[in-house]
């Protein structure tokens, strides 16, 4: 799906985005590969991830000329991370696209 867009790596995140289809909202993706850990942990991390493009990356983006795509994996150290690391990790990715 996201093979025509650009990646984008950043501490334990890594971001690929591509052009939103005409006439289409941005659409968001997460995924959270299991990397050794519960489902409990797995669900809290897609969650925390899942807030923060909601509400850090996608009210910028519907106001942008240029409409986006965006797919968010979770490598292995993200599981380790706060809250606040996570969402420094995701705003380095987001803004340097």
């Amino acid at each position: 799906m996201f093979r025509s867009g650009t990646r984008r790596s950043c501490g334990s995140l890594d971001v690929y985005f591509r052009p939103a289809p005409e006439g289409r909202e941005p659409r968001v993706g997460v995924v959270v590969p299991r990397h050794g850990s519960s489902i409990i942990d797995r669900n809290r991390l897609r969650r925390r991830l899942h807030e923060l493009l909601r509400v850090g990356w996608l009210p910028d983006e519907r106001t942008r000329g240029e409409r986006r795509d965006v797919l968010v994996r979770a490598k292995a150290p993200a599981y380790e991370r706060s809250f606040s690391d996570l969402r420094g990790d995701l705003r380095r990715c987001l803004e340097s696209s």
